[in-house]
This record gives C-alpha cells, sequence and structure tokens, in this order.
C-alpha cells in the first residue's frame, strides 16, 4: 500500500542536471538575460561550474570567433583548439584559472585569469609565456606503493614533486614537457592572486597569515597601491616569488579601485 504522507511524493530525480538556465549562470559569465533562455552547462572537467569558462563563451562571447554556438562546435571539429596543449573538441568544456588557450591557425595564445572585479579575462600572452601554467598545490599524500603526489587546483596529479613542496604552494608546470619547471612557496611576502570570495581577482603580497584552530586560517594581503584587505587562504594564489609575477598580470594589476577612482578614470577618458 502506498503511503500518503509528504515525504513519499518527492520523486527521485534520475541522473544528473543537463542544463542551465540563464539566470541561474555565474554572473562572471557576463551573459544577457533577455538572448535565450538557457546558457551552456559546462561539461564534467577539471574546473567547477562555477568557477570555469566554457569554450563556447570562450569563442563566441568574448573572442568574437563564432556568431552562433553551432560555429564554435565546427571551429572545435577542425581541431583548431588546445586547452593546456591538448586538442579540445567538447563546446562546453570548462576552461578555468590560468589555463592556456591555444589557437594555431591564428598563432594566438592566451591565459584565464580574473581581472580586478573577479570576473574571468582571456588575457593575450607570448608564446613563452604559454609554454607553462602556475598551479596551486591541493593535496599532498603518499599512494600505493609509497610513491608521493601532489594534486593541482586543475585535477592534475604529479609524482614524485620536490620534498620542499607543501600544500598551497604554486608550482610552475611545463605544458611541454609534462614536469614541473619551479615552485613557489606560500610565504609572507610573496606575490598573491584572489580566487576566490568578496576579493576575487585582487592581486597583492602577502602579508600575515592568521592560524585559527578548528575554523578557517585568514590571509591578510596588501596590494601596490596600499590597500590592505584579508581572505580565506583557499581563496589565495601564489604568483610569484616577491614583488614580480611569474605570469603577466591583465589591464589594472589586480588592484580594485574605489567608484570615485573609477569615475574620476572615466572622466579622464573623455
Amino acid at each position: 500500500q502506498r503511503c500518503h504522507c509528504p515525504e513519499a511524493s518527492v520523486t527521485m530525480v534520475r541522473g544528473p542536471k543537463k542544463h542551465l538556465k540563464r539566470l541561474n549562470a555565474p554572473s562572471h559569465w557576463m551573459l544577457d538575460k533577455l538572448s535565450g533562455i538557457f546558457a551552456p552547462k559546462p561539461s564534467q572537467g577539471p574546473h567547477k561550474t562555477r568557477e570555469c569558462l566554457p569554450l563556447l563563451l570562450i569563442l563566441r562571447n568574448r573572442l568574437k570567433y563564432a556568431l552562433t554556438g553551432k560555429e564554435v562546435q565546427q571551429i572545435l571539429m577542425q581541431r583548431h583548439i588546445k586547452v593546456d596543449g591538448k586538442v579540445r573538441t567538447d563546446v562546453t568544456y570548462p576552461a578555468g584559472f590560468m589555463d592556456v588557450i591555444e589557437i594555431d591557425k591564428t598563432d594566438e595564445q592566451f591565459r584565464l585569469v580574473y581581472d580586478s572585479k573577479g570576473r574571468f579575462v582571456v588575457h593575450r600572452i607570448g608564446r613563452e609565456e604559454a609554454e607553462y601554467k602556475l598551479c596551486k598545490v591541493k593535496k599532498l599524500e603518499v599512494g600505493k606503493g609509497g610513491v608521493p603526489y601532489i594534486a593541482t587546483h586543475d585535477g592534475r596529479t604529479i609524482r614524485y614533486p620536490d620534498p620542499d613542496i607543501k600544500i598551497n604552494d604554486s608550482v610552475m608546470f611545463n605544458l611541454k614537457q609534462n614536469k614541473i619547471t619551479d615552485f613557489v612557496k606560500f610565504d609572507v611576502g610573496n606575490m598573491a592572486m584572489v580566487t576566490g570570495g568578496h576579493n576575487n581577482g585582487r592581486v597583492g603580497t602577502i602579508v600575515h597569515r592568521e592560524k585559527h584552530k578548528g575554523s578557517f586560517e585568514i590571509v591578510h594581503i596588501e596590494d601596490s597601491a596600499g590597500n590592505r584587505f584579508a581572505t580565506r587562504i583557499s581563496n589565495v594564489f601564489v604568483i610569484g616569488k616577491g614583488s614580480t609575477p611569474l605570469i603577466s598580470l591583465p589591464k589594472g594589476k589586480g588592484i580594485k579601485l574605489s567608484i570615485l577612482q573609477e569615475q574620476a578614470k572615466r572622466y579622464a577618458k573623455e
């Protein structure tokens, strides 16, 4: 006999969600409300849905190489687009922070980084810089057979890392040779970019690290304009030794302007 209690009337969902409504899409994708009902739902991949930018939006909305999703699909199927040195043909492949996008046909290279307002920027870089990317160490463990390995923010597992590499450090990963060429410690005085939270996209020097037992560690950062802010350690991504970044930064250099500063800058242009 069927139960008529309210809990029993809830039917189970079958499988993962296949669609994404436009209004539910992350705001940093900067999609307009009125040109459609749906947004491209990112495939499963190295970056989370809310922290990625699908290839479709990169080619159509940012680089303007296509007018429609169908055109993006045709470009990808001709195997013109590489992400981190590998050809990708999935329209909704989730490219994320620090990923290198190469288009051989036009001899262009881009890196996905955040601007000072926390939105993804498809930042143009040179060929030398496109050979490597920075990866944040998320996990450091010893695997089967006593093999030490690290897991990075973009889903990579790298075996036999340098013994000095610890969690929260950043490693410089060469995409051609598939190995670590350098690393930066998570230390006071090093340059970092914030990759989450209210201060997403801001760049500065690590000033202080607070440890709270049983709670989140807080990191204090000071940018080159002298502004100080604090965020959780999970949001901080080290990008340089001292005050020199290992990657080129987009316009604005990660310094967040106040509303009045932005207004003055806009008026100065006019």
